[in-house]
This record gives structure tokens, C-alpha cells and sequence, in this order.
């Protein structure tokens, strides 16, 4: 856009996921589905969008085929006007390795700066659930001439110890950048809060490639943007922090402002899950204002029949709920429920199927899940765990294509 910032994006999307298996045994984890329509990386990809960044690298590795094809069929931007999303596999230009760690496949990506040759690169994870406006974040980082802004989220201090935690000063510089303290800093205005990093970072660009190559020399670095680069960034005077909590999204609500959810394990996928469920939502996908946008596939709309309902549901399109009972549910497109059938508290993916009879409590179901006319699932913790994996608080995750009899 005319007089704006010259900004390239960068979407880390190569990680394995590994506690999200078995959802992420045949995907990449930023290619999970979400919310009856999406994928997870939808979400980022909408953030930039709507934020007017139309030039997007998605940096993909592990299990890359659905996450590749979901983008390349999905966001189609206009070539006419110089717009592009791309996934970019790792290609090994420096060698026969993969990427090393985060900082590592964007030093390995560099041509991809050179081509473009930006003025700031935006460089976020793919695999959170919430709405922002990179735009203003961009628009402090440029003025405040650090050579890169962290996004940071409030959260309490008894609840930091999980997270990169950032302590700053009242001008906003970064003075330090602590992995997981036993001992969170709180923010400047707040003894009781923490800023924790959302994984999103504004990057000068001469300042990121200068980084990117001081760590690359460096044989004792694990090669990681949150754990090495911004350590780096940080002791060089060169970090700042952007508070999330200043970030102003259209059509927010004060129910839902400030929303933002690693989905990382499988209790908390299961748990963003149900924040969208009720009456009045955690989380809305319903705001026209800053859409998150997907390809709806071609189908149908739901059905309801044979007395069949869905109370604090979400049904997908193709769905044909039928003489059965689904409650405080998300329910993907293409999913049959038969008749006599009862779904609570339970998320299913595209294409499962219920059985007449059948009994669905607090369980995820991936895509393709059959599950037989009057079996169980969710009902007896014992039986499921010598069955299915079981999460720390008790959901009953079935991988993809499994029949439960």
C-alpha cells in the first residue's frame, strides 16, 4: 500500500506437535483442524490478511501434505497485484539438513528476503487461536526503531512459569527474555501480571538477517527465534515489547477482546474447543467485521431430521444429524449422527460417523472416525485408556479412521 511500511511475512508452520498426537500423527500440527471449518493456520493467515500484509511465506517441514495443499488451494491471492501466499518445504540450501530449529529455517529461507527485500519482516507462529491487527503492532515497532517488538500477553504470575516471560521498563524495552522462570517479572503497571510472549515477532529487516547470522556461527545456539534470537535482540538493547491488550480488532466484544489460546496439547485444543460453543461465546467466529477465512467445501447445509437436534452446538455443512442428540458440541462438516445417538461435550472432525445408539462424552473424534451402532465412548476412563489415548484431564482422542466398536 502506498506510504505504508514495504512488510513481508513469515508463518513458522514446520513443527511437529508432538503433544497434540494422535491429531498430528499423519499432519502437521498448524494443519489440525479447528472449529468445525478451519485449520489451524487459518487464523494467522486471516490476522495478516485482514491486516492489509498480502506478501506470506508459510515455512512448512514436517508432514506437509495437507498443510501445503490447504494453503496453495485455499489462499489464492492475486497475482495481478503482486500478492502471494506460499508454503515453502525446507529445501536444504545450506546443505543436506533440515531446519534446526525456528531461527534456523528462516536463515535456510533468506532468498525469500532477498527476493522481496522488505523494510520489516512479520514473523508469527501457526498454531494459535485468536484475532489481532499485526498492522498495529507494525506501526509501534516502526516508530518506536527497535530492532524488534514482541508481541506480549498479560497473564497472572502464578501462571507465567509456563512461558517465555518478558520483563521490560516503562518505555517498553526489553531487559530481559526468561524461558519458563520459576520466578515470572511482572509488568511495569502491575506486580501481579506478566507479560508472556505470543511467539509473534516484528523483525527490522537488516537487524533480523544480522541476528540470524550472528546465531547460525554460533555451534552452542538450539537455533530458535523465542529461545536465541530474541535473547540475543534483548542484550544487544534492541527489543521492545508490543502489549497485546492495546490491540483494537473490529466487531470485538468485551467478552472476547484480548482472546488468545495455545493449542499445543490436547486439553487445550479440546478447551478452545468449547470456549465457542456457548450463547454468548469466549471466542466468536461470528464477527463479520475481522472474518476468519477458510474454503468452505462443497456441500450442503446441516440437516436436522427424525426429531434429530443440536443444543450450544456448532454443525458443519454436510451434516445430517438424524433422530439423535448433540449438546455443547463442535461438530465438522460431512459428519453423520444416527439416530438414537447421543454426542456431549465432544468434538468431531469431518467425515466421522456415529452409530444408532451410540454414546459420545468429552472425546475427540478425528477425521473419518467410525464408531459402531451402540458403542461407548467416554463413559468408562479404564476401557478408553486401553483403547484410545486419554488427555491429563480425561478426553478420549481417537485418531484418524479408527472404528470403535
Amino acid at each position: 500500500m502506498k506510504g505504508q511500511p514495504h512488510v513481508l511475512g513469515i508463518v513458522l508452520a514446520g513443527g511437529e506437535g508432538k503433544r497434540l498426537w494422535p491429531l498430528t500423527a499423519d499432519r502437521a500440527k498448524p494443519a489440525v483442524p479447528f472449529g468445525g471449518n478451519y485449520r489451524l493456520v487459518d487464523f494467522v493467515l486471516s490476522n495478516l490478511v485482514n491486516a492489509g500484509y498480502h506478501r506470506l511465506c508459510v515455512l512448512t517441514q514436517y508432514k506437509s501434505h495437507s498443510l501445503d495443499r490447504h494453503i496453495s488451494t485455499t489462499w489464492r491471492l492475486s497475482s495481478v497485484l503482486g500478492q502471494y501466499i506460499t508454503p515453502v518445504p525446507a529445501q536444504q540450501r545450506l546443505g543436506p539438513r533440515w531446519y534446526l530449529g525456528s531461527a534456523d529455517a528462516i536463515f535456510q529461507s533468506l532468498n525469500l528476503v532477498f527476493d522481496e527485500r522488505p523494510d520489516h519482516i512479520v514473523v508469527f507462529g501457526a498454531d494459535h487461536v485468536y484475532r489481532m491487527d499485526p498492522a498495529q503492532m507494525v506501526e509501534q515497532h516502526v516508530e518506536s526503531g527497535a530492532g524488534v517488538t514482541v508481541a506480549g500477553i498479560r497473564v497472572p504470575r502464578a501462571e507465567a512459569k509456563a512461558f517465555g516471560c518478558i520483563d521490560s521498563d516503562a518505555s517498553g524495552r526489553i531487559t530481559r527474555f526468561l524461558e519458563k522462570p520459576a520466578e515470572p517479572p511482572h509488568v511495569p503497571d502491575d506486580p501481579e501480571v506478566t507479560f508472556a510472549s505470543m511467539g509473534n515477532y516484528v523483525f527490522s529487516t537488516e537487524m533480523l538477517v544480522d541476528a540470524l547470522r550472528s546465531d547460525a556461527a554460533n555451534p552452542d545456539s538450539d537455533h530458535d527465534m523465542g529461545g536465541d534470537i530474541i535473547p540475543l535482540m534483548v542484550a544487544r538493547g534492541e527489543a521492545a515489547v508490543y502489549d497485546f491488550a492495546d490491540n483494537v480488532v473490529p466487531g470485538t466484544t468485551e467478552r472476547d477482546r484480548g482472546y488468545w489460546r495455545d493449542v499445543g496439547t490436547l486439553d487445550a485444543y479440546y478447551d478452545a474447543h468449547m470456549d465457542l460453543v456457548s450463547v454468548h461465546p469466549v471466542f466468536n467466529l461470528y464477527n463479520r467485521h475481522w472474518p476468519i477465512r477458510t474454503a468452505t467445501p462443497p456441500l450442503p447445509p446441516a440437516k436436522f431430521v427424525e426429531g434429530g437436534t443440536a443444543q450450544e452446538s456448532i454443525v458443519g455443512p454436510g451434516s445430517i444429524i438424524s433422530g439423535a442428540s448433540v449438546r455443547h458440541s463442535v461438530v465438522g462438516c460431512d459428519v453423520v449422527v444416527e439416530a438414537g445417538a447421543h454426542v456431549e461435550g465432544s468434538v468431531l472432525l469431518p467425515g466421522v460417523r456415529v452409530g444408532k445408539g451410540s454414546v459420545v462424552r468429552r472425546a475427540i473424534l478425528d477425521k473419518n472416525v467410525t464408531v459402531a451402532d451402540g458403542a461407548q465412548i467416554g463413559l468408562d476412563a479404564e476401557a478408553d485408556r486401553d483403547r484410545w489415548t486419554v488427555s491429563t484431564s480425561g478426553v478420549v482422542v481417537l485418531g484418524k479412521g479408527v472404528r470403535a466398536d
